[in-house]
Formats: structure tokens, sequence, C-alpha cells
């Protein structure tokens, strides 16, 4: 009887508890030290010969960093209700086997020895359990391996609440510094000045953005005639300027029905917006009812339209990089127990703010898909 409980319930516990052992604590590790990483560039920034260029970096590094750990903190949530599932499926089978066990040994030699069939039954009895011992050696030890794990997922848990307040708390004085340091900055190639006058006659006496882009050739003084170079070859291959996810494309009617030329991008509050492409600055600022808009032309008869910023950087007629920092969006940071809470049940969505982008070649748009790399949240 004793040998028969043991192997119905080694039959019973099956195949391992989850094939995927330790890929959520493990996840969650590689974001905290991401954070700590960030954190040390973020100290190191000041010090740097382009100190635009660190902080950029710097809050890249951090927004990698806390939107892995939020993927990490689902994660861990998740597998953690799991083994909890399942290990209290298995608590009355744990108890039995420990139960079964206490008794073997328990019982004293003799009594082990006896069999109804005699001393070959006791013979066969004992080869059995002496193969059924490795078998539970080794459930033995997954189940202990799976009760590690959930105090490792408890522990990460309890300890995020820490991290993320310092990670956060890190991506905040990075803008705060880059917002300081783009304000200073002089060391940019200036390709043409804007007249402030025909700037504000072409923004009143236009009604859409089609009117207002067509002009813009029309608002400068010392303009070179000269584009920031050519980006034909990088067409398809562009990242979007924002960390974030596709919402809709051109032509997609959005949740009230209309159509733009241009397409959505879903973004975190507060996210960084940097140029795709080394360009000049054609135009930054309010216009119509668009926000804060950032008019980049990366070359001649082309321009990309951002809008939606809630901060923008730069100066018309710059001349800048790829990757420089052109904006923040807006919004304001989720505190901790928010994000917490997101992570814990997958509720809801952390990516509040919408950045419209526009591409235009010789006066009319296109679909920006045949410049920038999407990816469309399933």
């Amino acid at each position: 009887m004793i040998l028969r409980t043991i192997v119905l319930f080694l039959m019973c516990m099956g195949a391992p508890l989850c094939a995927q052992t330790r890929e959520p604590a493990e996840a969650a590790r590689l974001a905290a030290e991401q954070l700590e990483n960030a954190a040390i560039a973020l100290n190191e920034a000041d010090s740097a010969r382009d100190r635009v260029r660190a902080l950029t970096e710097t809050i890249r590094a951090y927004e990698a960093g806390l939107a892995a750990m939020r993927t990490g903190l689902r994660r861990v949530a998740t597998r953690e209700a799991q083994l909890a599932r399942q290990l209290d499926v298995r608590e009355a089978e744990i108890a039995q086997l420990l139960e079964t066990l206490q008794t073997i040994a328990a019982a004293p030699p003799p009594v082990l020895m006896l069999h109804p069939q005699g001393p070959m039954g006791s013979a066969r009895s004992g080869m059995l359990l002496a193969e059924l011992t490795p078998a539970m050696n080794t459930r033995a030890n997954k189940l202990r391996r799976d009760l590690e794990e959930a105090q490792t997922l408890r522990t990460l848990q309890e300890n995020a609440a820490d991290i993320l307040e310092d990670g956060l708390s890190g991506v905040q004085q990075a803008r705060a510094r880059l917002s300081k340091a783009m304000a200073d900055r002089t060391d940019l190639p200036q390709r043409f000045t804007e007249d402030p006058v025909k700037t504000a006659i072409l923004i009143s006496s236009s009604e859409t953005l089609d009117g207002f882009a067509s002009g813009l050739s029309e608002i400068v003084e010392n303009d070179e005639n000269a584009s920031a170079g050519d980006i034909e070859d990088l067409k398809g291959a562009l990242d979007l300027p924002v960390q974030g996810l596709l919402l809709h494309r051109a032509g997609e009617a959005d949740a009230a029905g209309v159509r733009r030329d241009g397409f959505i991008v879903a973004a975190r509050p507060r996210a960084l917006v940097v140029s795709p492409s080394s360009a000049t600055i054609r135009y930054r600022g309010p216009l119509l009812d668009l926000g804060n808009v950032m008019i980049l032309e990366p070359q001649a008869g082309t321009l990309f339209v951002l809008s939606g910023l809630d901060e923008v950087f730069g100066e018309p007629g710059q001349v800048i990089p790829a990757g420089a920092p052109v904006g923040l969006m807006g919004g304001s940071d989720p505190e901790v127990g928010a994000i917490l809470s997101l992570t814990s049940d997958g509720a809801g969505t952390d990516r509040s703010e919408t950045l419209y982008i526009e591409v235009r070649e010789r006066g009319a748009p296109v679909d920006p898909e045949t410049w920038f790399r999407t990816e469309k949240d399933g």
C-alpha cells in the first residue's frame, strides 16, 4: 500500500511545473541593472565633452530600463501567481508523500521485511522502492527549486518600489539637465535665420498644415539653399523618434473617426523625442490645433513633421545630428504605486501620450511607413 501510494504520487506530479524556470526573475534583475547603469551614466554626464549627447543617451537608457522593469515585474507577478496556484494544488499530495515517508522511516526493520507473498515479495518491494528513490529525489529537488523561485520572485516584488523610485527620480533629473544643456548649446551649425515677423504672418494666414509647410521657405533669411544631406538610402530603416508603439497608421480612422496623412505613435509620459536622422530644424513651436510642432528637413524636398510634444528643443535653422533631442512628450511620470498596480494585473496602459508623425515629399504627404520601421501593438 505504501509503495502504491508513492507510485500514484509520482504519476500525479507529471511534468515540471514550468519549462521557463527562472526567466521572469532574470528579466527583472537585468532591468534593475539597466537602471543602475543609467544612474552611473547620469553622474558622469556633466563631465562629458558633449553633455547633450551624454544626457540624451542617459535618458534613453533610463526609459529602456524602466520599460524593461515594468515588463519584468509583470512577468514576475504572473509567474509568482502561477507558482502559488500550482503549489496550492499539490499541497495535499505533498502532505501525503511526507506522511508516507515518515511512515516508512518509523516502521521497524522486521516489519519492513514482511510481505504477504513471502521473501520473494519482500525482495521485489525492496527493488521497487530502490528504483523509486531517485525519482522521488528528483521531484523533491524540483519542488525545492520552485519554492526557492517563488521566494525570489516575492523578494523582487518587495524591492521593486525602491528600484522604480530611484529610476523615476534619475530620469527626471536627466531631463532637467538636458533642458538646461539644450538652452545653453551654441555648437550647432546654423543654416539660416528665421524671420519672426514672416513666421507670425504665415502662422496667422495658414489654416492647414499643408498650407503652413508650403510657405516655410518664405520665412527665412540667409538660406544657403542646402539641405542637411541625402538620406534616401535610409528609407524604411529609420527608428521612430520616440520609444513607443504604432497606434494608427496613415489613413486609418482613430476613435473619433478622423483619418490623417501621418501615423500616430503611443508613447509614455515625458518620453524623449529625438531626430530620426541628421536634419535642419525648419520650425518649432505651437501651430494650429496640433500643439507644439517640430518640422525637420532631412534633405531637400523632404519634411518630417512631429506634433504633440510638450517641450521642444533647438532653434529654426540649426542643423542637428541623428539622435539629437528635439523635445519631450507631455503628461507626468506615474507614481510608483500606479506602476506596480499596472504590472500586477496587466490591466490598462501607461502609453497615454501620442506623437503624430507626418512625412512630406515635394510638398505632398506620403506614408511615413516608407521611411520608418514600425511595430504595432497586437
